[in-house]
């Protein structure tokens, strides 16, 4: 079992910056890579970034790349979402999810926190 826990969610004026934390707990030796995925009112969830969490290797959607910078920190257990340039099309509740198998799918996920962009 993974346990993910967020942090980090606000308001911020467009061009701003914030970054979002998760939490890891639990039976973490069986997670392969972890993700942040974002839904905004009335539209469907969509990715925007993976991280492998034994080799770090990245990959993002072309939405959020060369804004937004996905980590991790594998000693506390954490893996972070790093947003610069904020637009108001960003504005979403953002999940951080866990993937233990390599299907493409994640496994857990967080609560989800709101992140709000302003003009």
């Amino acid at each position: 079992q993974v346990q993910l826990v967020e942090s980090g969610g606000g308001l911020v004026q467009a061009g701003g910056s914030l970054r979002l934390s998760c939490a890891v707990s639990g039976r973490t030796l069986r997670t392969y890579a972890m993700g942040w995925f974002r839904q905004a009112p009335g539209k469907e969830r969509e990715f925007a970034a993976t991280i492998g969490w034994n080799d770090g290797s990245t990959y993002y959607a072309d939405s959020v790349r060369g804004r937004f910078t996905i980590s991790r920190d594998n000693a506390k257990n954490t893996v972070y979402l790093q947003m610069n340039s904020l637009k108001p099309e960003d504005t979403a509740v953002y999940y951080c999810a866990a993937y233990s198998t390599t299907s493409g799918r994640p496994d857990y996920w967080g609560q989800g926190t709101q992140v709000t962009v302003s003009l």
